[in-house]
């Protein structure tokens, strides 16, 4: 495998992970349900969920830690997540690769299993964590496996819960959840933020004259061409009917002239092949200390897009 072809996957595998809306939220009981359960079928003092971010292995659920987070590199979990079956180490302190938190943590034995999505994306582990050395029996490899696809199980729940059943974006529901997340993490290392709020003109006459059926296909290309304009650390949803949402993160007002005009020649080359013509009006607002959550965004966004939408009908109107 290429390194080009690594880092493609790895970029997907952040984007899964990031549109399931499960990172840096609040722990919940179906999550520790789970590893309360490891704790006591292990007879270990330690149990993570893990999720395997850029940078860092943040727990969802935890118990017998106190820290959220910990630095991937040179984590059991940035090494688990690289296979499918259960990474078993009897020994810590004779394999090298983490002898340095060997130290640090007292960790002596180590068991992780990846958890995969729907996709098959590795996106963390169920780890489980003793202060001695000890075996691992078949019996113990197999309940491993059981409680970490019950977790996937959980996950699909979720993930489904956040997905538009039609363009396999992020929902409202889903937005708002990773949204305010998103904007949480920019606001903590100061980087800018920026929404756009898209509402498409002339999707009602496609309705209208060519049927719904038509008019779901036109929505579902509009989602293909904002996935494939924007970058995979943006976030693209449909938030219902006809508009779309996408927050970009790291990026200013100052730089969505070249995605924009990216999608304008995507959308103007795709209605060369229909006998209709679809546009778009668009508002495109800038995070700053004004807006106090992720709902305050969305509607200065959502202003600036119907004020781009009189401005349009009213010139249409005057040269007619």
């Amino acid at each position: 495998m290429t390194v080009k072809a690594t880092q493609r996957d790895e970029q997907s595998r952040l984007a899964e992970l990031k549109s399931i809306g499960i990172l840096d939220t609040q722990a919940e009981e179906r999550y520790d349900r789970f590893t309360r359960l490891a704790k006591r079928a292990f007879n270990v003092p330690f149990v993570t969920l893990s999720m395997v971010d850029e940078n860092r292995e943040w727990f969802k659920s935890k118990q017998g830690i106190e820290q959220t987070e910990l630095p991937r590199e040179g984590s059991f979990s940035a090494e688990a997540i690289k296979q499918d079956g259960v990474t078993v180490i009897q020994d810590v302190t004779r394999d090298p690769r983490f002898s340095a938190f060997t130290r640090e943590s007292g960790i002596k034995f180590y068991a992780g299993c990846p958890i995969k999505t729907l996709r098959g994306y590795r996106i963390g582990t169920l780890c489980i964590a003793d202060t001695t050395p000890r075996n691992f029996t078949p019996e113990d490899h197999a309940c491993l496996l059981d409680l970490s696809r019950m977790i996937e199980e959980e996950i699909t729940v979720q993930s489904i819960a956040n997905i538009d059943d039609l363009t396999s974006l992020f929902n409202r529901r889903g937005f708002l959840g990773i949204g305010e997340h998103t904007i949480s993490i920019c606001k903590r290392m100061r980087r800018p933020a920026t929404m756009m709020f898209f509402d498409l003109d002339g999707f009602k006459e496609v309705n209208d004259q060519y049927g719904h059926a038509e008019g779901d296909k036109v929505l579902k290309n509009i989602g293909t061409l904002l996935l494939s304009v924007f970058r995979n650390s943006d976030v693209v949803a449909r938030m219902g009917g006809d508009e779309f949402c996408v927050l970009l993160t790291g990026t200013d007002t100052a730089h969505v002239d070249r995605p924009l005009e990216n999608l304008a020649a995507s959308v103007e080359l795709q209605n060369n092949a229909t006998p209709y013509d679809i546009g778009y009006s668009v508002g495109v607002v800038e995070y700053g200390d004004r807006h106090e959550s992720i709902n305050k965004l969305m509607e200065d966004a959502d202003d600036q897009m119907y004020k781009q939408k009189r401005t349009r009908k009213s010139e249409t109107s005057l040269s007619a």
